[in-house]
């Protein structure tokens, strides 16, 4: 692998690692604010 083929790679998989990372903390703050609401509408209900 020449060193310009290695660092289109590198560049490839550090997008795809971005990207991902985006995707997880999304997934993290939908769960977190769908635990937020059943929370506090049950509190309401009490």
């Amino acid at each position: 692998m020449t060193p310009e083929e290695r660092q289109a790679f590198e560049r490839r998989r550090r997008g795809r690692n971005i990207a991902l990372l985006v995707a997880l903390l999304a997934l993290v703050v939908l769960f977190y604010l769908i635990s937020v609401a059943r929370l506090s509408r049950a509190a309401g209900l009490s």
